[in-house]
């Protein structure tokens, strides 16, 4: 059914990309109706306009917090128009028939980005203009709705190809993401006012279709926007897998913020390599090599500008993803030399807060994981040295970011051991030591660290065995005291933390 549009209302913040779609409607004999700022803009431009005031005989009131909430206005837009009780009671009341509202609502989470001050914030809760979009996409058999800016160059389109005319399916289609567009502004008001929720909220805006999810056979949309975080400066397109491990890569770097340089290499969500050292390119060499194996088609992030020397050596291998800070010219040539490569500049950190996933017929919720730990009680049979509180602080943390059961084996702040995602600590821990031994280690002066406590001593006895002289865990086990006393006895330094660091 075809509707073509006679009358509009107009009512918007931004007036940005409004011009020409007011001058099509204009073109095509549309009168138009409007207030405020909108109306003073369309006039502005030699178009004529219809005050609203005209309609309701109420001026704008309460400082403009009161201009289109009146029966008349919603009579003209909720109006039916194959109903003639509805068309008896519009001519009763003189109400006229609207065909198009175009609304653009108060900024509100721009103006919580940019202030804490309650009184601006709460003066940008829109009213009015939810109100209209709700009404208009109700009644969407009679009237299309514009609930958004981002929809001004889609919509142009539309009215100059149809001489102002809209189809049902348009029109419902246009009823559709006007109230996407009101679900997320209220949702965006009621995380800022709720401070305990009694329903889960969240809202993402910018869907973008992946290539395909996890898998090819899975479809896959991510919705946020991540030019506030990173730049991509080369590359193709990033797949659902590059996300994740670049989440995966960011929450680590995350921990090093400030530090000296850092380099990592994620696989699979998982560190398989990362290193601290005074320069980028020594870092990245000390990373690959605790296992240039599992580094090949990898995620690097670092927390240290990426330079020519460094560059030369990475780009000797295969990697999906490289993630800095910044970048030096003569690297950036270097880097580009493969165009499918993807480098991301990163802008800031990423703050997590809350984090959530779908799980049986609901949805899952935390805090993230922040810290390293609540305590640091020596409990073995002598206090770590100073170099090994470094490298136990810096193996605390990588173990953090490996799939549990994780075990971290470091020395010289690089991670020269890990077992992670087995269904017993002490396999994890066989997995670490065949991985140090895989690549040349030596594990004499070593640490190691748990992310969960140990159960029993096996663990710092089979660790004993193969060198490593200091431990880190949260401790929490009924049998602790196998633990603490197998170091005392055997003069190794044990650290309890009393905080674990599950991650599945």
């Amino acid at each position: 059914m075809q509707k073509k549009i006679k009358t509009a209302l107009i009512s918007v913040f931004y007036k940005d990309g409004l011009e020409p779609i007011v001058q099509e409607l204009h073109a095509n004999g549309v009168n138009i109706y409007s207030t405020g700022g909108t109306q003073q803009f369309i006039e502005a431009l030699g178009i004529p306009c219809i005050p609203v005031e005209s309609v309701t005989s109420y001026p704008s009131i309460l400082g403009g917090r009161v201009k289109t909430l009146h029966p008349k206005v919603f009579g003209a837009i909720l109006g039916r128009r194959d109903v003639p009780q509805d068309l008896e009671e519009m001519k009763q009341y003189e109400i006229p028939e609207f065909d198009l509202v175009i609304v653009d609502l108060y900024p509100f989470e721009e103006t919580v980005a940019s202030t804490s001050e309650e009184k601006l914030i709460i003066e940008k809760v829109d009213i009015g203009g939810p109100s209209m979009i709700r009404a208009a996409a109700k009644n969407f058999r009679d009237l299309a709705v514009v609930a958004s800016r981002d929809q001004y160059p889609s919509f142009l389109e539309l009215i100059k190809s149809q001489h102002c005319e809209t189809s049902i399916d348009q029109r419902r289609s246009l009823a559709a993401k006007a109230f996407e567009v009101v679900a997320h502004y209220d949702v965006a008001i009621a995380q800022y006012f709720n401070t305990g929720e009694e329903h889960f909220l969240a809202s993402f805006p910018s869907p973008k279709s992946m290539r395909y999810g996890e898998n090819p056979h899975q479809p896959a949309v991510f919705y946020g926007d991540n030019s506030k975080l990173f730049t991509q400066l080369n590359g193709k397109e990033l797949s659902y897998n590059n996300l994740v491990d670049a989440d995966a890569a960011m929450q680590l770097i995350r921990e090093f913020a400030n530090q000296t340089v850092v380099f990592a290499i994620i696989k699979h969500t998982n560190v398989c390599g990362v290193a601290q050292r005074d320069r980028v390119a020594e870092a990245w060499k000390a990373a690959l090599a605790g296992d240039p194996e599992s580094a090949f088609g990898g995620v690097l992030v670092t927390n240290g500008t990426v330079d020519a020397a460094t560059a030369r050596e990475i780009n000797e291998i295969f990697f999906e993803v490289l993630i800095a800070p910044d970048f030096d010219a003569d690297a950036m040539e270097i880097l580009k030399t493969k165009k499918n490569r993807i480098l991301l500049k990163q802008h800031t950190q990423v703050a997590y807060g809350k984090m959530f996933k779908s799980m049986l017929n609901g949805v899952l919720t935390q805090k993230q994981d922040e810290g390293n730990f609540e305590k640091w009680e020596e409990k073995g049979g002598r206090d770590a040295t100073p170099e090994e509180k470094d490298d136990l602080l810096f193996a605390n943390l990588v173990c953090k970011h490996l799939k549990s059961n994780a075990i971290t084996l470091v020395k010289d702040k690089q991670l020269i051991g890990k077992g992670c995602g087995q269904t017993s600590r002490i396999d994890s821990l066989r997995q670490a030591i065949e991985k140090s031994k895989q690549f040349n280690f030596h594990l004499k002066g070593a640490v190691m660290a748990s992310d969960a406590f140990f159960p029993f001593d096996d663990c710092v006895e089979m660790g004993h065995a193969a060198g490593i002289t200091a431990y880190i865990q949260p401790g929490g086990s009924i049998r602790d005291i196998d633990t603490i006393t197998y170091c005392q006895k055997h003069h190794l330094a044990l650290v309890i933390t009393g905080t674990r660091h599950f991650r599945h």
